[in-house]
């Protein structure tokens, strides 16, 4: 019993780290550039009539064509900067900074 208390309380000092949110829209991504700790899932929504898309230049996650109101998500594990695009629209640029 006092082994199951201790998980428990262990587990209490666990906290959970907010989701972020990136909207694009307007054939932006807002914020352009988006500070998390590591262990962030970010979440890209799409508000615009045309589809994107979410690709790291890197290569490490990377979405299908979103369209109006869809959306992608990556939990971020490593800090680093991790710059993105719209494979659809290059002009379209976006960065994650995890601290």
């Amino acid at each position: 019993m006092a082994v199951l208390v201790v998980l428990a309380t262990a587990g209490a000092d666990v906290r959970a780290v907010p989701a972020a949110l990136v909207d694009i829209q307007d054939s932006n991504y807002l914020p352009p550039t988006l500070t998390v700790p590591v262990g962030t899932t970010v979440r890209w929504i799409n508000h615009d009539e045309e589809t994107h898309t979410v690709t790291s230049l890197t290569g490490l996650f990377g979405s299908a064509g979103l369209d109006l109101k869809e959306e992608y998500e990556y939990t971020f594990t490593a800090p680093g900067v991790y710059p993105y695009t719209c494979d659809l629209h290059p002009h379209m640029r976006g960065t994650i900074v995890v601290n």
